[in-house]
């Protein structure tokens, strides 16, 4: 078969929000960008896999990069610029759409996807972006400690491209061109041994891995019917006692993650004015002009739905494919047990008016998120690797490690969801750390860098590393190194090595509004 073939400056394979963030950097500053996506959505976590941001609770003062701050802005310009909000809404300049607790953004994907091709549009007319769409990555070709070209095939046409550039950036949300280009890496849990973390694991297990969550949107219309199909794998899940839970996965009874104690919360009440259904809302009707909407609209991302029974990265095509499926089941069964057995306030059970909004997500066929929501990717082995003992609070109660090669901020807890080897929620408190140059960079190869989760650092310290502002900022950096790299014919070792180099690295990521340390702040 003849290949196609694109050459660039820098290549990015992975659509993730690291991605968007690490095309716009590289383009910028005026390097031809290609970017590629499995999807039809650009933006991983935010969009494909539909969960409104995570973040810390400064994030509207500090803590951010300059174009982070811009896609918030966007997201919320576009809600001000073409949807019938009520006045008080309007002139929020802290506008919630949904007015979810869990951000202080909760805001619907679709929206999301409009900000980012509004960011990326200028750079994609000029001639600097290419974004292939419903491309994956098959194969990449290297030549010693270099990667020479990345072979991606159109999950539509079956068309194979082959990409060549100086500089490529992993944005999967697994961190497949790691592995498809030898790059050394670690899936799972590191030992004890090897990290010195309290928390680790006392041998490795690359089948540690952070439960997945198949994300979905639904809206209730009281007095109406819109109960699903039942699901096929409906009495397996109804059927599941987990080790260490309080009782059925298909509950409204869960834990507090920090303390393991018993939590409960109705789906439309709760003891701590916290119920589930503003957890993750993306739409609050009241927020918007009488006749908009006839519905709120929430995303289910909770505990109820994630999918820990098996991993699906660094397993086979079979094992993977089953753990997908089987994600996708837990999703659809959790939402028909919401319709048909929830215990309800009145004495009654389930709520028939629950309404799956696959329209929300992008018109999958099954009305569930395209993509699953992916906490735990595969890291490099980098020149430096960030541990629990760099940011956990319990370990340094006088502030986090301080790094002199810094390249960006971020701040949230050590949050570990339950794990597919057994492990229960592990929640520690967390200095705002910085993201160090030393995490992007492999021990061996040249010129791969992570766009994302893949970055290096531990299972434990990637609990805190996952989030949506932090991925965007190693993104952000990894694009911003490439074309810097690019322009002065280094390599990205080469400028972590010569402190001049690092300071000219700096001074540009600071003027490009990118900050390299916190104040003193107290922990999460």
């Amino acid at each position: 078969m003849t290949l196609d073939v694109i050459r660039t400056d820098v290549a990015i394979i992975g659509g993730g929000l690291g991605a968007c963030a690490a095309a716009l950097a590289a383009a910028s500053l005026g390097k031809r960008v290609v970017l590629t996506e499995a999807t039809l959505w650009h933006g991983g976590q935010l969009t494909n896999q539909a969960v409104p941001p995570d973040e810390h609770p400064w994030i509207e003062q500090m803590g951010a990069t300059a174009s982070y701050r811009r896609l918030r802005e966007e997201i919320r310009a576009y809600y001000r610029s073409h949807l019938p909000l009520t006045r008080a809404a309007r002139e929020d300049a802290q506008l919630n759409p949904g007015n979810g607790w869990v951000s202080r953004l909760c805001h619907d994907p679709r929206v999301a996807v409009a900000a980012l091709n509004q960011m990326l549009a200028p750079h994609a007319l000029g001639g600097r972006l290419f974004v292939l769409r419903m491309h994956e990555p098959i194969s990449a070709w290297t030549e010693g400690d270099r990667v020479v070209g990345v072979v991606v095939r159109g999950l539509q046409s079956g068309r194979e491209v082959l990409i060549e550039a100086p500089y490529f950036i992993d944005a999967t949300p697994e961190g497949e061109l790691l592995a498809l280009a030898g790059v050394e890496h670690v899936i799972g849990a590191e030992s004890r041994a090897e990290t010195g973390e309290p928390h680790a694991p006392e041998h490795a297990d690359p089948h540690d891995q952070q439960a997945i969550t198949v994300c979905f949107a639904m809206e209730h219309r009281a007095g109406e019917h819109h109960v699903i199909e039942r699901p096929r794998q409906y009495d397996v899940w109804r059927a599941l006692r987990p080790e260490g839970w309080p009782g059925s996965q298909l509950s409204l009874t869960t834990v507090r993650p920090e303390t393991h104690e018993v939590l409960e919360r109705g789906l439309f009440e709760s003891d701590d004015g916290k119920p589930w259904w503003t957890f993750r809302r993306i739409l609050d009707h009241t927020r918007f002009e009488p006749g908009f909407a006839a519905s709120d609209v929430t995303v289910v991302n909770w505990p109820q739905n994630d999918y820990w029974v098996g991993p699906i990265c660094g397993v086979d095509a079979a094992e993977r494919a089953r753990n997908l499926e089987a994600a996708r089941e837990l999703s659809l069964s959790w939402l028909y047990w919401l319709q048909t057995e929830a215990p309800r306030p009145d004495g009654g059970v389930g709520y028939p008016g629950l309404r799956l909004r696959g329209d929300v997500v992008g018109g999958t066929a099954d009305g569930l998120a395209p993509a699953p929501y992916i906490r735990e990717s595969r890291r490099i082995r980098a020149e430096l690797t960030v541990v629990e003992h760099h940011i956990a609070h319990p370990l340094r109660p006088d502030g986090p490690e301080r790094f002199a090669d810094s390249v960006g901020i971020g701040c949230y807890r050590i949050d570990l969801h339950p794990s597919t080897s057994g492990r229960g929620y592990l929640d520690l408190g967390c200095w705002p750390f910085q993201i160090p140059l030393g995490a992007l960079i492999p021990i061996r190869v040249e010129n791969l860098l992570p766009g994302g989760k893949n970055l290096g650092v531990s299972h434990i310290a990637n609990g805190a590393y996952r989030v949506h502002p932090v991925e965007w900022s190693v993104g952000e950096a990894a694009g911003t190194l490439a074309a810097f790299c690019l322009e002065r014919g280094v390599s990205p070792r080469a400028v972590r090595n010569t402190p001049a180099r690092l300071d000219e690295l700096q001074s540009l990521l600071v003027r490009r509004g990118v900050e390299l340390a916190w104040p003193t702040l107290a922990p999460l």
